[in-house]
C-alpha cells in the first residue's frame, strides 16, 4: 500500500511502520497503558512499545486472549514486560475497577494510549444505557482518563518527565451527524445512522483531547493530550458492515495500510522525542493534520465535557470530572 507515500515535516510518510518511527528510541523506565490490544493495530502498538523497553499494561475484554498475546510477545521479545487487566470500555463499572486495581497496585503511569473501539455498530445500548459506539469509544476512555490522572501528575511530577495521553480517533470525524454532537439524542434509535455514530464518537475523542490538553495547561501540569488518524487499516473493525468488509478483502492491500503502518502514528505520538511539548494537536502520517471546523470549536469542546461528566455522574454518584 502507500504507493504515493510523501514525508512530512516528521520525516515520516504514510508508509512509514511503528518499528521505523520509533527506531534508536529507549523507553526503559516508562509505563505505559494501551486499551484494545487484542488484535489489530492496538496489538502492534503494545508489542512495539515493549520493543522499546517499555512496561506495557493492556486493559481488554478477553483476558484469555489476553494471556496469548502476551505469550506471543515474549517468545519474540524475551526482556518485554507485558501485564494483562479486564476492562471493557462499554461498562463504566469496569472502567471504575481497572483503574482502581492500577492505581492500587503502585506502578506510575507515563503514557496513557486510548486505542480501543468499535465501528459502524447496529443500533445497541450499552449496560449503562449509552449508545454504543458512543459508550466504547468516547464515554469509557473520558472516565478512564479522568480516574488515571492523578497517577499521571504524581508521575510526571516525581519523575520529572513530560507525561502523554493519545487519544485513537479517526479521519471520520469529519462525517459525523450536522450537529457534531447530538447531545439531546444520543440514545435514541430514531434516526439512528451507524457510520454516523460512529463519525460522532470520533469528534468526541479529537474534542476530548483539545479541552483535555487545555486543562492540563491551564494547571501547569507537564502532561500533553494528543489526538490522531491512523489512517485505513484492514482490521476487523469493518466486521459490522459487509460491503466494506468485502471491499477490504478484495482491496484492502492496494489502498489501506497494514497493520504495522497503522500503528506507526500512535507510537510516534507517544514516544518521539519530536512531539515533546506539543498539545492539542491532531496527528495523520506521523505529521500534524488539520481536523474538521466542528473539532477545532472550544465551545463544542467544553459543552461535550460538562455532558460527558455530568453523563459519567448520573450513572454513578462521583465527583464531576
Amino acid at each position: 500500500m502507500q504507493l504515493f507515500s510523501k514525508k512530512g515535516p516528521s520525516g515520516f510518510t504514510s508508509s512509514s511502520t511503528a518499528e521505523e518511527v520509533t527506531q534508536g528510541i529507549d523507553g526503559s523506565g516508562l509505563t505505559a497503558i494501551v486499551t484494545g490490544a487484542t488484535s489489530g493495530i492496538g496489538a502492534e502498538t503494545a508489542r512495539v512499545l515493549a520493543l522499546r523497553g517499555v512496561h506495557v499494561v493492556v486493559g481488554i475484554r478477553d483476558i484469555k486472549a489476553g494471556g496469548e498475546i502476551k505469550e506471543a510477545m515474549i517468545r519474540d521479545n524475551s526482556k518485554a514486560k507485558i501485564d494483562v487487566m479486564e476492562l471493557d470500555l462499554s461498562s463504566l463499572e469496569s472502567v471504575r475497577n481497572f483503574s482502581k486495581q492500577f492505581n492500587s497496585c503502585g506502578l506510575p503511569l507515563n503514557i496513557l494510549i486510548n486505542n480501543a473501539g468499535t465501528m459502524a455498530t447496529p443500533f445497541k445500548l450499552s449496560k449503562d444505557n449509552i449508545e454504543l459506539q458512543f459508550a466504547t469509544n468516547h464515554i469509557g476512555h473520558f472516565l478512564l482518563t479522568n480516574l488515571l490522572l492523578d497517577t499521571m501528575k504524581q508521575t510526571a511530577t516525581e519523575h520529572r518527565k513530560e507525561g502523554r495521553i493519545v487519544n485513537v480517533s479517526s479521519r471520520r470525524h469529519r462525517f459525523s451527524y450536522p450537529e457534531g454532537i447530538q447531545f439531546k439524542k444520543i440514545n435514541e434509535k430514531s434516526g439512528y445512522n451507524s457510520m454516523s455514530a460512529y463519525g460522532q464518537s470520533k469528534l468526541a475523542n479529537v474534542l476530548h483531547t483539545n479541552e483535555l490538553a487545555r486543562r492540563l495547561k491551564e494547571e501547569g501540569v507537564d502532561i500533553t493530550a494528543n489526538s490522531l488518524h491512523p489512517g485505513l487499516i484492514a482490521t476487523n473493525l469493518f466486521r459490522h458492515h459487509s460491503l466494506f468488509n468485502g471491499l477490504v478483502g478484495l482491496i484492502g492491500k492496494y489502498v489501506m495500510k497494514n497493520i504495522q503502518q497503522g500503528a506507526a502514528t500512535t507510537c510516534y505520538v507517544a514516544l518521539h522525542p519530536q512531539v515533546k511539548g506539543m498539545s492539542g494537536c491532531y496527528f495523520a502520517d506521523c505529521n500534524v493534520a488539520e481536523t474538521s471546523l466542528q473539532a477545532s470549536d472550544p465551545d463544542l469542546a467544553r459543552k461535550l465535557w460538562d455532558y460527558s461528566s455530568d453523563l459519567v455522574q448520573s450513572r454513578f454518584q462521583v465527583p464531576k470530572c
